[in-house]
């Protein structure tokens, strides 16, 4: 199993440095093509003073176009020579930009995106809200925090929970797990149920080694919410990557990701691999 079309989200109010740098890595490391995507919704004009509104729509529809071009120039400097194809896609959405990048996904075997930073003083005009990625890609989603730069493999943790979305994380994830210095298969849960989360671990591990991945597990004993402890835990264990199945409902919901909450994962120090 292997990455061959990477497609790489650009923020178009953000930093993209890390996105970049580490979808290069990838499609030189699996020798795979890289599309490159990034959208932003039109202007809404509620009341303009001293500008016509369609004055107004024509600046505005100049100045995305701008944003977008200088996008698509950044993404080829940055990937050229580094992959066999490089291509590039872009939208004036009206819909959720979420929605836009996941009916491309069909194109792609991996998204790669940077942390959902909100919107900037009520502006969702360019705000991808992850989780509505997540939910519908259909496709594995890494999240890049801010600052990283490397998608460094020396230490991966697979964040276990009996369900769905779990048993596609670790599939989805095996063309990163195969070339892992280290993989941990980790559950966190009260004491009374260490047995059964011992043997289904058993079980992961055992699956992971017929795939050629020499995994370990370590069933762990919450301690507080499984949320503050889990990612606490990480990052003592200077986690390089985590790979959870994500799980939720509706943005107007709270998003569960592999029993770990949207504000721990959604602002991590380091590389999270989402499947659902």
């Amino acid at each position: 199993m292997t990455f061959k079309s990477i497609m790489v989200h650009l923020d178009l109010s953000g930093d993209n440095e890390g996105v970049l740098q580490i979808a290069g890595d990838l499609a030189e490391r699996f020798n795979a093509d890289v599309i490159g995507i990034a959208a932003c919704q039109p202007i809404q004009i509620l009341y303009n003073e001293g500008l016509g509104v369609s004055d107004a729509i024509t600046q505005d529809r100049v100045e995305i176009a701008r944003e977008l071009k200088a996008a698509e120039q950044l993404f080829r400097k940055a990937l050229s020579g580094r992959a066999p194809h490089l291509q590039w896609r872009s939208s004036i959405s009206y819909g959720p930009l979420a929605d836009f990048i996941a009916d491309e996904a069909r194109a792609a075997d991996l998204i790669i995106t940077g942390r959902d930073l909100g919107p900037k003083l009520f502006d969702e005009s360019r705000r991808v809200h992850i989780g509505d990625l997540v939910m519908r890609a259909g496709r594995p989603v890494l999240l890049v925090p801010q600052g990283i730069k490397r998608l460094e493999l020396r230490n991966v943790h697979v964040g276990w929970k009996e369900s769905r979305e779990a048993r596609r994380a670790v599939a989805d994830a095996l063309p990163l797990l195969e070339i892992a210095m280290s993989v941990t298969v980790v559950q966190v849960g009260p004491e009374d149920v260490q047995p059964a989360n011992q043997g289904r671990l058993a079980d992961v591990v055992a699956w992971l080694g017929q795939h050629g991945v020499a995994a370990t597990a370590q069933a762990i004993v919450k301690s507080g919410t499984d949320a503050s402890y889990l990612n606490a835990e990480l990052l003592e264990r200077k986690c390089d990557l985590l790979v959870a199945g994500a799980y939720g409902h509706t943005r107007l919901s709270e998003w569960v990701f592999g029993g770990v909450t949207q504000d721990v994962l959604l602002d991590p120090g380091f590389c999270v691999l989402f499947c659902h």
